[in-house]
């Protein structure tokens, strides 16, 4: 038989690597209630036009790394390589442009195939936030407070720096593409091939190419600020005005940008020094192009969305796991006394684990294999009197507790 193994890109996660990725989670579902952010869920596949629509024929998501098949029924399906997209979606399919403004969080895995290496996976997870309707800069702020915050908690605010661009209106930015076409075309036969290909349709992405030589040339490149309008510095200094309010620190970067036309004003990223390359952790933008360009209604959107493997390698104090209390008959004939106690303690709320074989001894073992905090020892003499005795695993004392009063005295270990 095949010795079978999980697909390139995919790996299995264990217990503790999930406790670290649902407290992830969790943090930032938590906080983004507090911002008045509910959470979504949507389908982790759509019809490829979705994603076709937003991230452009020829971009290197749509041509190279989404995971796109033909189902039974004939249509065309991907699995989603992000997630603003499904949102965008929804609004649009649900009707939801009534309810405007809303405020959505989400979590899932994406599926993108590129090279596995160090925190990028072909099946990876984040968590994101999408602000629709809101087209004020007053959204871009609290945006980026919000992941501020959510990294805040997690401990690593202080191992990220933000880096904030604007990419200005729609004036702008084609202001911008014709001086960055006419800069390339003098160093056109010296761009990678990639680069070239980029300079025909989408010169924004040349300034994010990892390729050397493209990066001497992008040095010298014009910059945006050079294109921007009245409106768009006017829009841009609302947004630093607002994170200097709230004292969130960022760095300005020229180069930051977003290849897709349906992006506009506020770019951000949180990046750590951490992880080698792969370090950015948090990002987002504004797009409020995007429900227009797929057939919705113009509909102003900011949002970003968080790696969840990438902040898991970062993230230090994760809580430990509630510690189970044990429960260990002494002889066979109390295992069904056994069990009735285990089941009415899990009734009240504690996390019991209850050996399925073997003497005392051996069960005691397993407790201790499995960082039981406590056990709780059903003898019968013990019984008879109504009691069973309670062992602290950490330090070896016990005593003997009436039945009566046994989950009240097991709170300490809570």
């Amino acid at each position: 038989m095949a010795n079978l193994q999980p697909v390139r890109g995919t790996r299995d996660i264990h217990p503790d690597e999930r406790q670290r990725h649902r407290f992830i989670e969790e943090t930032a579902r938590n906080v983004a209630a507090r911002y008045g952010y509910t959470e979504i869920s949507t389908p982790i596949f759509e019809f490829s036009e979705v994603f076709k629509r937003t991230l452009g024929d020829t971009s290197d998501i749509v041509t190279k790394e989404m995971y796109t098949f033909e189902d039974k029924g004939g249509d065309e399906i991907t699995l989603r390589p992000e997630g603003t997209a499904g949102v965008a979606r929804m609004l649009i399919s649900g009707g939801l442009a009534q309810d405007l403004p809303l405020k959505y969080f989400y979590r899932g895995p994406m599926f993108r195939y590129e090279r596995p290496q160090k925190g990028r996976f072909r099946q990876f997870h984040q968590t994101g936030i999408e602000l629709l309707g809101v087209p004020e800069p007053l959204g871009d702020v609290e945006v980026i407070a919000l992941g501020a915050s959510v990294l805040n908690e997690l401990g690593l605010l202080s191992k990220t720096t933000l880096e904030l661009n604007t990419l200005g209106n729609a004036e702008s930015r084609n202001s911008y593409r014709e001086k960055l076409i006419a800069y390339f075309n003098d160093f056109r036969s010296d761009l990678s091939e990639d680069s070239q290909d980029r300079l025909e349709r989408n010169p924004l992405r040349i300034l994010d190419s990892k390729d050397k030589q493209d990066q001497n040339i992008v040095a010298n490149a014009p910059e945006f600020s050079e294109s921007l309008d009245g409106e768009s510095k006017e829009f841009f200094a609302a947004v630093t005005e607002g994170l200097d309010v709230l004292s969130i620190a960022y760095r300005l970067n020229s180069r930051l940008v977003r290849g897709l036309d349906y992006y506009c004003h506020t770019a951000f990223e949180f990046t750590t020094w951490e992880l080698g390359t792969q370090g950015t952790v948090l990002a987002g933008g504004r797009y409020d192009g995007l429900v227009g360009q797929m057939g919705g209604t113009s509909t102003a959107g900011v949002g970003w969305a968080a790696g969840i493997e990438r902040l898991a390698m970062l993230a230090e104090d994760i809580p430990e796991e509630v510690r189970p209390i044990a429960i260990i008959p002494v002889v066979p004939e109390l295992q069904d006394k056994s069990l009735e106690i285990a089941q009415d303690l899990r009734s009240r709320g504690f996390t019991i684990e209850f050996g399925y074989r073997g003497n005392m001894s051996r069960r005691l073992k397993r407790a201790n294999k499995l960082n039981a905090i406590a056990s709780v020892i059903i003898g019968p003499d013990e019984l008879e009197r109504g009691a069973a005795t309670v062992r602290n695993l950490d330090s070896g004392d016990q005593q003997e507790v009436s039945l009566e009063v046994l989950a009240d005295h097991l709170k300490q270990f809570s």
